[in-house]
């Protein structure tokens, strides 16, 4: 938002300087983006008239020109420009002057054989416009004195603040709502708006309708228009073509720039057509589905039945609330407009300039809030500002539909200032504010009841009054109130889940896993293979195209990783990654999962041993230490052949503590889908859910304590035939239970089929070690405990202890 000092001041009352002017508008929350001294680097260029204007004798575009410029003496100026003529009024910059549109120092020179001093300056020159068609000319009738400041004249004394105006304030995209900020908080004083009611002379030959029923009545609740005939559509005058083009708009004709102005003045956006243009009555509709539009920018747009329009008879005219349509434009041989103040919906605003791709300053506006109050006197004012500039004869307002509702009151607790806003503000000065802001107060004893403002749709609860008295008292005055000194120690920062998962990356890091971080989504197409995704978890906006669900495993970015390695020349890859998978759209349908990954080989090439490619083992042995880590009782999990469709069937298992309770899953990645990723395997993965843990109990010791016997160990190997299916993990088990306080250790050393076990069958020999505690076992109650393990492990198993 762009506005001039002196522009504020039509609306302010007040001697600040624009410094304090400048720190107040920062302090009220309209950061100050840039103060433009227009002035700078000209102050010594003055105000001079070419006495007398000749022929340069060696020179055809060349004139030679006396130049008065004030100093009691006149001075001799070789001039190129086409305007250079006797009596001309311009800008001359004596030698030895810097010119900023240039870049060079004046110095006394020779044209063509003639002395020249100094020079006329162009607009260009002076760098406040590329305009350089001919030397800088005032109008006739602009009386300024010779030898005087051009600064002055040219009104670049006049300094351009620009700040930032947050989106909730839409009200301050207007000069006049920026005054009033200011003088609630006590810069100024707020003038009033002098124009009043302007009588109309007849009849609009020209009627507005509203063709919107329903619901659909929201897109334009309320039109106001004005007929004015006789109108002549000339230049602006200096003073508005100044403040246009301070704030950077091209001056285009008076109609046009009375629309600009009001737009910046008072957040008002104006549309004039050509009445003689318009066909019949004004109609508010959707626009057709293939309608076109030739805009105000000259360009054609194809409008659909979403977006509103103001039409005639015929055809739409413009777009609601974004840009008025060129056909109907107002001309310099422009005699009777038709005057539009419309209130139009924000959301069906922004929609179709979105859509369009079409930004505007009406539009800017309208997204952000307009007053839906300000329509009829932002009509009267505009139809002065024709009158005086244009003339003409005004018709009687038209005014169709009527107000939005935005009437409303809030109850302030005068307490809350303190409370809420921790700053003590007087009851007086809390009224004095909100009723500059414009905020009709009825007070009750120590509540006010606050009538909002029109033009302050952002203000919805209690707190919002306490900001804006806070805001306008100054931030500044908020007091600094020490943090009190906690009691005692703080409690820890780490929660148990937080614990386990810096337990659980510890583990794999020290197993030579890499901890990687990708991102929480990935294509559909992966996803697809991990079981898939509900629509909820379809993204509407993602940041990349192939990026477009949330992802529902941690496994498929790992193994997209693995794969951009060896896609570079690094085949063996070992990643974790402990973050959330997503199971549902809704809050707390996501887990946190710790999964990994290896790929290729479990090592490079060696000298002693070969290295093997990896295995589902490796990924079991992964997830068994985790949960050895964080205290899972490991010798009583389960394990259970089979996992996921992302598996390898026949490689895959789950370890689960009881037939229900999952606590991790593993295997070989199923080739079907390392295919479809582009990956090649062998990979194998696990995937650990933390939360299914059983909880700590208590405080206690996580470990009982550790004791170690003085006596020597001793082992025993038995060979049993079973069944081809029997798992090792059944026969470890059931050889552990034949003696749990002496058998300290059961493993599988050897397994062997074929020869004349026959089909479907195999031999599994395990190692027991008895580990004697309080005395030395004598050789009958060694062999009691072999007999109790060959007894246990052919009942659990069905099989037989191989002679």
């Amino acid at each position: 938002m762009k506005f001039t000092l002196g522009w504020l001041k039509e609306h302010l009352d007040t001697n600040a300087s624009i410094d304090e002017i400048c720190e107040r508008l920062t302090m009220n929350g309209h950061e100050v983006e840039g103060v433009e001294d227009r002035a700078k680097g000209l102050e010594e260029f003055v105000v001079a008239r070419i006495v007398e204007a000749s022929q340069h004798p060696d020179a055809d575009r060349l004139r030679v020109c006396t130049v008065d410029y004030g100093a009691g003496e006149t001075i001799q100026v070789v001039c190129g420009a086409p305007n250079a003529r006797t009596g001309l009024l311009g800008v001359f910059a004596r030698e030895g002057l810097y010119i900023p549109g240039t870049g060079i120092t004046l110095k006394k020179a020779e044209i063509r054989g003639v002395a020249s001093s100094g020079m006329m300056v162009s607009e260009r020159e002076m760098k406040i416009s590329d305009d350089h068609d001919g030397i800088i000319e005032f109008a006739e009738g602009e009386d300024h004195a010779i030898g005087s400041s051009a600064v002055a004249a040219l009104g670049l004394d006049d300094p351009v603040i620009e700040i930032g105006i947050t989106p909730n304030r839409g009200d301050c995209l207007g000069v006049r709502g920026v005054a009033r900020d200011l003088a609630a908080a006590g810069v100024g004083t707020l003038k009033a708006i002098a124009e009043g009611p302007v009588p109309g002379a007849f009849k609009s030959p020209i009627d507005v309708h509203i063709d919107l029923e329903g619901d659909d009545r929201k897109a334009c609740p309320m039109f106001v228009g004005r007929y004015i005939r006789n109108v002549h559509n000339g230049e602006s005058p200096k003073w508005l073509k100044d403040r246009l083009e301070a704030i950077g708009l091209r001056p285009i004709s008076a109609l046009v720039d009375i629309t600009n102005y009001m737009t910046f003045a008072y957040n008002r956006p104006l549309h004039v057509f050509d009445a003689d243009k318009v066909s019949g009555d004004i109609h508010v509709r959707f626009a057709r589905g293939g309608e076109t539009l030739l805009a105000l920018n000259e360009k054609q747009y194809t409008l659909d039945p979403s977006m509103t329009v103001i039409a005639d008879d015929n055809r739409a005219e413009a777009l609601g609330g974004v840009m008025g349509g060129e056909e109907s434009g107002c001309t310099e041989s422009t005699v009777n407009v038709f005057v539009e103040a419309a209130f139009f919906d924000p959301v069906r605003t922004a929609a179709t300039g979105r859509k369009l791709n079409l930004q505007s300053d009406a539009r800017f506006r309208f997204e952000r809030g307009i007053d839906p109050a300000f329509l009829v006197d932002g009509m009267e004012i505009a139809t002065h500002m024709i009158m005086a500039l244009c003339g003409g004869e005004p018709s009687e307002v038209i005014v169709a539909g009527e107000e939005p509702a935005w009437r409303r009151t809030i109850d302030l607790r005068l307490e809350r200032v303190r409370t809420l806003g921790g700053v003590d503000v007087p009851d007086d000065e809390v009224v004095r504010i909100l009723t500059v802001l414009g905020f009709e107060i009825d007070r009750a004893g120590d509540t006010l009841h606050a009538g909002v403002p029109s033009w302050r749709p952002d203000i919805v609860g209690e707190a919002c009054l306490v900001e804006e008295v806070v805001r306008l008292h100054g931030y500044d005055k908020i007091p600094a109130v020490p943090f009190s000194a906690l009691d005692g120690l703080p409690t820890a920062a780490y929660d148990a889940d937080q614990k386990r998962r810096a337990s659980a990356r510890r583990a794999l890091a020290g197993r030579g896993l890499v901890e990687a971080v990708t991102y929480s989504f990935l294509p559909s197409a992966h996803a697809d293979l991990f079981g898939g995704v509900a629509d909820g978890l379809r993204l509407v906006n993602p940041i990349s195209s192939d990026l477009d669900v949330m992802r529902p495993s941690v496994l498929p970015n790992l193994i997209a990783a693995a794969g951009r390695n060896a896609d570079r020349g690094i085949p063996n890859a070992a990643l974790f990654e402990i973050g959330p998978q997503f199971d549902g759209p809704n809050p707390g349908e996501e887990t946190i999962v710790t999964g990994g990954i290896r790929t290729g080989d479990t090592g490079p090439k060696h000298w002693a041993r070969a290295p093997r490619p990896v295995d589902v083992f490796d990924a079991k042995a992964d997830a068994l230490a985790v949960l050895g880590e964080l205290g899972a009782p490991v010798d009583k999990l389960q394990v259970f052949e089979g996992s996921a469709d992302w598996y390898h069937p026949g490689r895959s298992g789950e370890l689960r503590l009881g037939p229900k309770n999952m606590l991790a899953r593993f295997g070989e990645i199923h080739p079907r889908v390392l295919r479809r990723m582009g990956v090649k395997g062998p990979v194998v993965a696990f995937e650990l859910f933390l939360d299914a843990l059983p909880k700590p109990k208590g405080k206690g010791p996580a470990r009982t304590l550790l004791r170690l016997s003085n006596l020597q160990p001793i082992s025993r190997d038995f060979a049993f035939v079973v069944a081809a299916d029997v798992p090792a993990d059944k026969i470890i088990g059931a050889a552990k239970g034949a003696e749990k306080a002496l058998i300290a250790d059961v493993q599988v050393f050897d397994v062997f089929a074929g020869g004349n076990l026959g089909d479907g069958m195999k031999s599994m020999a395990i190692r027991v070690v008895i580990q004697p505690g309080e005395q030395t076992l004598t050789d009958e109650q060694i062999d009691g405990i072999s007999a109790s393990v060959v007894e246990r492990v052919e009942q659990a198993t069905g099989g037989k202890l191989r002679g």
